[in-house]
C-alpha cells in the first residue's frame, strides 16, 4: 500500500524566522505561518478563521531563508510533510506535543519592494531561478553570491 504525507500552504509569516544550529552545525529555521479562510455562519454573516502552522526547515532551506531575508508579514507558499514530536517539559515534567510542517520547498509570494529587500527580485543570472521557488533538492544550486549593493541587508 502506498502512503502520502504532503502539506501545501499559502500564508503570511507570523514572526521573523528563527535560525539555530545544532551541535553538529546543521541549521534549522522555524517560524509560524498564518492561513485564513472565509465562510458564512448559520446567520449568513461572513466570518474569517485564521489557523497558525509551525514550519521548520533544515540545512540548505534554512540557509536560503536566511540569505533572502525572509521576515514577518511576507507571503509564502510552503510544501512539506506533517510531523509530530513530543518531549518532556523540563520545568513542569509534563509531556508536550507539537505538530509541524517539515518544509521541503517554498516560494516567495511577496511582490518585489513590498517585503524584504529584493524579495522576488532574483534572476537566473545570479544563481536563483526565475520563479523564486526553492527546494531541498535544488538547494545546492543556490550558492551564488548575493547581488552587489545590498549592504543594508540583515545578513
Amino acid at each position: 500500500m502506498a502512503y502520502l504525507n504532503k502539506v501545501m500552504l499559502i500564508g503570511n509569516i507570523g514572526k521573523d524566522p528563527e535560525i539555530r544550529a545544532n551541535p553538529a552545525g546543521r541549521k534549522r529555521v522555524s517560524f509560524s505561518l498564518a492561513t485564513s479562510r472565509r465562510y458564512r455562519d448559520n446567520n449568513g454573516e461572513t466570518k474569517e478563521q485564521t489557523d497558525w502552522h509551525n514550519i521548520v526547515g533544515w540545512g540548505k532551506i534554512a540557509d536560503i531563508i536566511e540569505q533572502l531575508g525572509v521576515r514577518k508579514g511576507m507571503s509564502l507558499y510552503v510544501e512539506g510533510a506533517l510531523t509530530n514530536r513530543s518531549w518532556t517539559d523540563q520545568t513542569t515534567g509534563q509531556k508536550r506535543y507539537a505538530t509541524e510542517v517539515n518544509m521541503d520547498t517554498f516560494q516567495l509570494l511577496t511582490p518585489r519592494g513590498q517585503g524584504a529587500p529584493n524579495a522576488g527580485g532574483f534572476s537566473q543570472g545570479n544563481g536563483y531561478n526565475q520563479s523564486n521557488s526553492y527546494s531541498q533538492s535544488s538547494a545546492p544550486a543556490y550558492d551564488a553570491q548575493m547581488p552587489e549593493g545590498d549592504d543594508d541587508l540583515p545578513f
